[in-house]
Formats: structure tokens, C-alpha cells, sequence
């Protein structure tokens, strides 16, 4: 029997996401008002809202299994989204869920736990014969084990917490004399993040390419993928643009690759929309990372050259569906960027940018999609990530897409809050972005040489960018010309360009 409702157990733009793929399969969805975000714009997408806007806990409600157990069985809906995020990836809410008699869309609690726990996921690929970068397969106990495996793979190697991801508990060691320090830093920050202190240790691939392949799999044994995304432009190791497909790879090592993904989700019994994660040194030699078991932020990328919804195969696969197309039939056609518009100071370290957003103009066109929970009046709070939108350009190529990527970053503009559309405009600029040579290291070693010029010439740039930018919009509506958009102007870009007069 079809799924008919759904309680959507998150908020922000993947719940408007989620919610409307829904609205498209006739799925009742139900949303939760809390009270950190009584008039959040999220509610607006749903069919119901059940309301905790006047009770207060410690404990956000998104990460509350049994409250959100407790609100599943009172609104009777037939299964559980829980997004990315929160409790995406934890296998006990995932077993909750079963217990009760409703549907968890994604895995099983036991692929969430393999895969979740990066030690236990290394020893599975291990098994079977999935390339790995040098390093252990079983948690660390102290800084002198440590100390022992590094001096064995040599230097520099990484500590990477055995639980959670985004960068959290991850410490990067270049000397022996550092790791001591380093190994302390890497488990308080996991056991603060995760409740769980483990950490392992691998050899550090430097400067490679960050790659991680869609998966889809049924529960009738069949798994393919939907190609890979590139993700190497990141921050703090947190991805801030990714592109489908990659410019590094060839149609063979795309295969290579492709396959390797379905085998560690075969390896699992997976069943759903799942990543593989891989990074890829500079010789094309690809080495497993880990398995998000969930829907990732970046998917957009991959509906865009595939035209499939992936909320919906999730869906479909939760109801028990066969996947509707085998792998030969999988068709990636044109490129697709996204760009993760976060309230966040770039030159401050991209430190979150707190406020209200006073006015926002969005880009539009037939390759351009903009996901978003948030509108005018909303305000960034310290309780929630700083992303406003996403931002997902497609192009007939990659040319094309970075073409028609600098028009619409043109026309997106934040009144209120300084973002990251600064940022990706020199981005779109920068020569070994667009030739795709481009590494995990790039905002490390290109970033510095953008922010090369005088107080002076800065000032000057800024001017004659704002002056170009509001003649660009002469034809658009007045209402929408203002000057303090100088402040979204990149001058790093165009400093270059008026040294060239």
C-alpha cells in the first residue's frame, strides 16, 4: 500500500523541498511549528502543522526521537522524512520508526549504523577490496597508538572522528611533534559533537579532488548510480559548490568509480538515495571516504542532469517500488552548478553572518532553480546553519553553465547580510576553477591571491562594479536598483581587470 502521509522531520529548505515533492504525488505532509521558529516560512508548504510553538525544551525537537515518535502517532501519518541533518543518519530513530509500523525513508537501521560509524564502514570496504587510503580499521585508544601508526604511513596524516561528519573532530598533522595536541583537540571535539569520542587515523591525501557518486538502491536487490558530483570547493571542510558531473573524470574512470559505489552499497543490503564519498590524488588513484545514508544538500545538481527527483525515488523506494530504470538507461546530459548562498563574512573566515534579510532579489530563468526557506523580514539566528538559498544552474556544458551562472549571481542580491555571492563570483573567475583543475586546497591557495590590492583600489573597484551592475539592470524595475548593492560587488575580480586599463 502507497504512502499517504508524511511527517517531514526537519525544517528550512529541505522541508519546502520535500513537502514539494509530496504536493506532487498527492502526499499529505505534516510539519512541526516549534518554538524557535513560530512564523518560519516552511510551515507555508505543508498540509498540516502540528504545533509546539509554546513548549519549550532543551532538546530541539528535530533531535528528539521520542517527542517526534510521540507526534507521529498522534497526526497517524504512514512514515517519516527526516531530511539531511538532525536525525537523518541515526539508526536508533531509524528502529523507532520500524517498531512503531511507520515508514523511515531511507535505509535500514543497520546500513545507517554501518556505514554511519567510519571505522566500522573501513572495515567493510576492506572485505571488500574497496581502495582505502593507509590507516586504521578500528578506533584509536590514545595519542601514543597514534603516534605509532603515523611514524608507520609516515606524514602527515589526518585524525577523523569515527562518528558524524562535517568537518567536526577531523585534525590534520603534518609533524609528529603536533600530534599530541592534535589528537586531543580531534576527540573532545567528536565526543562535544557526536556524544562519542572514537577517532581513527589515515594517511592525508594532499591536495586531492573531493568526488562522492549518487546511489540508488531498492529492496528487490537492484543499485545503480546517477554519476558523480564534484565537491572540492569547501570551507573548513564543509562543501560550498558542487557541479555534476566532474571535469576530472573520463567516461572509464567514471565507470571504475561508478561501480565501486554500488559495491560498498551492496555490501550493506542498501536500500534508498546514498552517497559515496571518494577523494581522487592527482595520479587518478580514488580512495573510499565514507557513505552518507541520506539525501544530501547538493542533490539538486544530479536532478539537473538526470530530470529525476530524488525526494520522490526515495519515496517510491520506502513504498517498496522496483527502480524504474537500470543503469544503461541512466543519462547525464549538460552540466549542472550549485552554489550554497550562506550568511556568512568570507573575509572574516566565513564566520556566520547574523541579521535580517531587509530585501533579496532572486534570479530566474528556465535553467535556473533557486531551493530557499526563507524570505524577506527572516532573520538568521545562531540556533539554526547560515544557509539562505541554494542556488542550481544548468548548462547545455560546463561553459555554458559557468556563463549563465555569473548572469544570475548578477541578479541575486541580499540587502542586510553580507553573504557568500561575493565569494563565488571570483570563484567563477579564477583560472584553475575554470580549467577544473582545481583541488580540497583551493580556497587555502587561491583565496589569498584574490584579496591582493590596496584599500584604495578596492574602493575604485567597488564603485565601478556597482555602477556597471546598475546599468546591467536599467531594464529591470527601478524599485529593485539600489546602491547599497555595491555591497554584494566582488571588487577582488575586477581590481584585476581595471589594472588591465
Amino acid at each position: 500500500m502507497g504512502i499517504k502521509s508524511i511527517l517531514i522531520a526537519n525544517r528550512g529548505e529541505i522541508a519546502v523541498r520535500i513537502a514539494r515533492t509530496c504536493k506532487n504525488m498527492g502526499i499529505e505532509t505534516w510539519g512541526i511549528k516549534t518554538s524557535n521558529e513560530p512564523r518560519a516560512h516552511y510551515l507555508s508548504h505543508m498540509d498540516k502543522v502540528f504545533d509546539l510553538s509554546d513548549e519549550y525544551s532543551e532538546i530541539l525537537v528535530f533531535l528528539d526521537v521520542e517527542k517526534l515518535m510521540d507526534i507521529a502517532a498522534q497526526t497517524k501519518v504512514d512514515a517519516i522524512h527526516p531530511g539531511y541533518g538532525f536525525l537523518a543518519e541515526n539508526a536508533y530513530f531509524a528502529q523507532r520508526c520500524i517498531n512503531a509500523g511507520i515508514k523511515f525513508i531511507g535505509p535500514s537501521p543497520d546500513a545507517i549504523h554501518k556505514m554511519g560509524n567510519k571505522t566500522v564502514a573501513r572495515q567493510i570496504a576492506t572485505q571488500h577490496e574497496i581502495p582505502l587510503a593507509m590507516g586504521t580499521t578500528h578506533s584509536i585508544r590514545d595519542a601514543e597508538e597514534a603516534k605509532k601508526v603515523a611514524d608507520k604511513i609516515g606524514y602527515p596524516v589526518i585524525i577523523k572522528a569515527a562518528s558524524g561528519g562535517g568537518g567536526r573532530g577531523m585534525r590534520i598533522i603534518h609533524k609528529a611533534e603536533e600530534l599530541a595536541q592534535m589528537f586531543r583537540l580531534a576527540t573532545n571535539e567528536a565526543e562535544k559533537a557526536f556524544n562519542d569520542p572514537s577517532v581513527f587515523i589515515e594517511k592525508y591525501i594532499q591536495n586531492p579532488k573531493h568526488i562522492e557518486f549518487q546511489i540508488l538502491a531498492d529492496s528487490h536487490g537492484n543499485t545503480i548510480h546517477l554519476g558523480e558530483r564534484e565537491c572540492s570547493i569547501q570551507r573548513k571542510h564543509q562543501k560550498l559548490l558542487e557541479e555534476a558531473p566532474s571535469p576530472a573524470l573520463t567516461p572509464e574512470l567514471r565507470k571504475e568509480m561508478g561501480d565501486t559505489a554500488i559495491r560498498i552499497a551492496q555490501a550493506v543490503k542498501y536500500e534508498s538515495a546514498g552517497t559515496v564519498e571518494f577523494l581522487l590524488d592527482q595520479s587518478n588513484n580514488f580512495f573510499f571516504m565514507e557513505m552518507n545514508t541520506r539525501i544530501q544538500v547538493e542533490h539538486p545538481v544530479t536532478e539537473m542532469i538526470t530530470g529525476l527527483d530524488l525526494i520522490e525515488q526515495q519515496i517510491r523506494i520506502a513504498q517498496g517500488e522496483k527502480l524504474s530504470l537500470t543503469q544503461d538507461q541512466v543519462q547525464l546530459k549538460g552540466w549542472a552548478i550549485e552554489y550554497r548562498i550562506n550568511a556568512e563574512d568570507v573575509q572574516a573566515g566565513f564566520s556566520p553572518y547574523l541579521g535580517t534579510i531587509e530585501k533579496m532579489s532572486l534570479p530566474s530563468g528556465t535553467n535556473i532553480r533557486i531551493d530557499s526557506g526563507i524570505v524577506e523580514g527572516d532573520s538568521i539566528s545562531p540556533n539554526f546553519d547560515s544557509m539562505v538559498a541554494k542556488l542550481i544552474v544548468w548548462g547545455e556544458d560546463r561553459q555554458t553553465a559557468i556563463k549563465e551562472s555569473k548572469k544570475a549571481l548578477n541578479k541575486f542580491w541580499i540587502k542586510g547580510l553580507k553573504t557568500t555571492i561575493p565569494f563565488f563570483r571570483t570563484v567563477l573567475e579564477n583560472e584553475s576553477f575554470n580549467c577544473g583543475t582545481f583541488t580540497t586546497s583551493f580556497i587555502e591557495k587561491e583565496l589569498d591571491l584574490m584579496h591582493e590590492s590596496t584599500d584604495e583600489e578596492e574602493i575604485l573597484a567597488a564603485w565601478f562594479a556597482t555602477l556597471q551592475y546598475i546599468n546591467e539592470r536599467e531594464k529591470e524595475a527601478t524599485d529593485q536598483v539600489d546602491f547599497e548593492q555595491g555591497k554584494n560587488i566582488n571588487p577582488w575580480v575586477l581590481n584585476k581587470r581595471l589594472k588591465s586599463f
